[in-house]
């Protein structure tokens, strides 16, 4: 069967493995190949943010007796006269006929793989898409499958933008592995009943779908396997290029600014999930609204081991919401100190979690917490489902550059006690909100100014290393998107203007049809700072403002010219 209607979809449902895992020897999998494919992100930036989801999954399988491999295509950065021309000093992404030629190098060196996996976010569907056909054409009999952020939100449906694919794994994926590499082996044996969910088939061949779920402990999980990544095919320690990029900061030219540097860094996962529902974000790859975390213990043990083995002098956690539970953030100043882990670290918060705990996680080593402020505005965070939490302490009339302003105490308050606590507080936001007025947008912006203000006027208590306010403080601004899975998604107004501009049609359940018209939305959706555009050139501006003044703030946005839009 081919087309749109040729394949069930099925939502999250409710799974429990651990029946499964427990029934497996420990060779169960031996004689298995499995390689792990790592998908090309930012192109602007250097890569520096290891890819520690495949390599847990790896470790996973190399438990039970497989073999893996890392192909990780977006460590590479080409610096040629193309590079140049095209204004990328790190260097650009590899072409896809050259990742194919590093596949076959690949497959020559570690062997042919009986089962190939994909990770990728939803930014990554056009690689995808090439690389399904460069692995089908060299390696015909493995079994494909896609995983993480991009086959989580699509689900079955991308069966039609790739066909080559043989099965889709959702949500989290420890245990589901298991299940998918088992029947990679029964398939090479010819046996048809696989632990897979059969929703399709093309040419005769059944489309598997596998719906992930939280493992029962996390912390019996084996730390990510950065062994396979310290010799690729042509001899290059990739591990060594992530440890030396920072994983956040100017060198990193990301959303995460800092005042301060780092020489060897790595990046890891201390808890799944988020409890809270905002209407633009998508979690579905990392446990969506179920949250669940690794004990105080079992992270300190791996941040010791990270100092020991790498030699890290700054490990980032990048939980989507490491302080949700204060007993943990309590327990860390004492556990960390008696495992040996004194090391600096930064991780993500809500701004109403930076109360205490903002000063138990400094006394543990934390140096930086990420927030995602996304507005200032009380209208727009209530519209974004963050001004439960936010709006909660009210507002505080707060004057910027003469003008004044109305900021959420909450906000104002965990940027205060951060900089109190010796901890550099960042915050990304988002423009062009669906019914975003000017006037809204910049009480955002007068936000970011009054945190450089603060800093250049040294109200700011240990704000040791600030040399320079706009280095310090992230100036940079996505563009609302609407990101498949999301509330947001499913506004009316937005869905209006994705039918009108995108074509883009739903089903009897409000999902998006995998047609060719919604294939080519989400392969827009490459970059997060950049404004969607349809076939006809129309803009998609979900915001109050008209195009012409919503291109006007996002130009000077681009040109880190954020402070002019006050003057609009």
């Amino acid at each position: 069967m081919s087309g749109t209607s040729s394949f069930v979809q099925l939502g999250k449902t409710v799974a429990n493995h651990a029946h499964f895992v427990q029934g497996l020897r420990d060779d169960e999998l031996k004689g298995l190949n499995v390689l792990f494919i790592n998908m090309p992100l930012r192109e602007s930036a250097r890569p520096n943010v290891a890819p520690e989801g495949p390599a847990i999954l790896a470790a996973r399988l190399k438990s039970f007796g497989a073999q893996t491999s890392i192909l990780d295509l977006n460590s590479y950065r080409i610096v040629d006269a193309d590079a140049i021309v095209r204004n990328l000093p790190y260097g650009r992404h590899l072409t896809y006929d050259e990742a194919a030629r590093y596949l076959e190098d690949h497959v020559n060196k570690f062997g042919t793989p009986h089962m190939v996996a994909f990770s990728g976010i939803i930014t990554t569907l056009r690689w995808q898409e090439e690389m399904a056909k460069a692995v089908k054409k060299r390696i015909p009999d493995c079994f494909l499958v896609s995983g993480n952020g991009l086959a989580t939100e699509i689900k079955s449906g991308l069966f039609n933008w790739i066909p080559e694919l043989d099965a889709i794994g959702r949500s989290e994926g420890d245990d589901i592995i298991l299940k998918i590499a088992h029947d990679a082996i029964a398939r090479q044996n010819g046996r048809k009943v696989f632990q897979g969910t059969k929703v399709g088939e093309i040419d005769g061949n059944p489309k598997l779908l596998y719906e992930g779920a939280r493992p029962n402990e996390l912390d019996s999980l084996p730390y990510a396997d950065w062994s396979l990544l310290q010799e690729d095919v042509y001899g290059t320690n990739i591990l060594e290029q992530y440890l030396s990029v920072p994983v956040w900061g100017l060198a990193a030219n990301n959303s995460s600014a800092t005042p301060f540097s780092m020489t060897r860094s790595l990046t890891t996962v201390s808890s799944r999930g988020c409890p809270y529902a905002c209407a633009f974000c998508y979690r579905g790859a990392m446990g969506e609204r179920n949250y669940g975390m690794r004990s105080a213990e079992n992270v300190a043990a791996q941040m010791k081991y990270y100092i020991d083995e790498y030699g890290v002098d700054f490990i980032g956690f990048v939980d989507d919401n490491f302080a949700v539970d204060k007993r943990r953030i309590a327990k860390l100043p004492e556990v960390f100190k008696s495992y040996g882990a004194d090391i600096r670290w930064g991780t993500h918060t809500r701004m109403d979690e930076a109360d205490e705990r903002a000063y138990q996680m400094a006394e543990a080593g934390c140096i930086y917490i990420g927030f995602g402020a996304e507005s200032a505005h009380e209208t727009i965070l209530t519209r974004m489902k963050k001004g439960g939490f936010i709006l909660r302490g009210g507002l505080v009339e707060t004057i910027v550059r003469g003008r004044s302003y109305q900021f959420p105490k909450t906000m104002v308050d965990a940027v205060l006690n951060c900089h109190e606590a010796a901890i550099h507080a960042n915050c990304t936001w988002i423009a062009g909100y669906p019914g975003e007025t000017l006037e809204q947008l910049q009480t955002s912006v007068a936000f970011i100014t009054w945190q450089q203000d603060i800093i250049d006027t040294g109200k700011i208590i240990n704000n040791n290393g600030y040399t320079n306010s706009r280095d310090a403080i992230n100036r940079k601004m996505f563009t609302a998107t609407a990101y498949p899975g999301t509330a947001m998604f499913k506004d009316p107004y937005v869905r209006k203007q994705l039918t009108e501009h995108f074509g883009i049609t739903y089903d009897d359940n409000g999902d998006p049809l995998c047609d060719e018209n919604f294939h080519h939305y989400v392969l827009e959706l490459d970059d997060a700072t950049k404004v969607l555009a349809s076939k006809d050139g129309h803009y998609l501006n979900f915001s109050a403002m008209t195009d012409k003044k919503f291109m006007k703030t996002r130009d000077l946005i681009n040109a880190d010219e954020v402070e002019k839009i006050l003057e609009l």
